[in-house]
This record gives C-alpha cells, sequence and structure tokens, in this order.
C-alpha cells in the first residue's frame, strides 16, 4: 500500500478507543490536518472496497496493513 493517508487511517483504526466510531476516527484524523472530513470518507471507502475494512472494524488483511504501518513509523 502506497497511500501514506490509508496507512495512517488503518493505524488509526488499529489504536483507536474502544467507543470511538469511524465517524470519531475520521474527525480526529481531519483535526490533525491530515486531510478533510470529506476526504477521510472517501479514504474510509476505498479501504472497505479494497477489504481492509469491513463492518467498521479491521479485516485480517487491515490488521496486517496497520502493523506493517505501525512498523514503519515507530520512532527509535
Amino acid at each position: 500500500m502506497d497511500d501514506i493517508n490509508k496507512r495512517v487511517f488503518l493505524l488509526k483504526m488499529l489504536t483507536r478507543e474502544g467507543d470511538e466510531s469511524m465517524r470519531d476516527v475520521v474527525l480526529s484524523l481531519a483535526n490533525t490536518g491530515m486531510f478533510t472530513p470529506k476526504e477521510g470518507k472517501k479514504i474510509r471507502k476505498e479501504l472497505e472496497a479494497e477489504g481492509y475494512i469491513h463492518d467498521g472494524e479491521l479485516t485480517v488483511k487491515g490488521m496486517i496493513e496497520a502493523k506493517r504501518a505501525e512498523e514503519e513509523f515507530r520512532l527509535s
């Protein structure tokens, strides 16, 4: 996966609190300036279409990619 916004979105999904909804994830990332809420919604839909997210949760494929992003972004 080459799109950094998608990788960050998946990482946020992996680390979200139990009561955070998909909307909360989009707004949280939008508040950081990563993208607008509209762009975040588009990214979410793309990730769902690509099989990374299903019913508001990460799929196995999504978890694997989120873990890769976590390793990539980890500070040494």
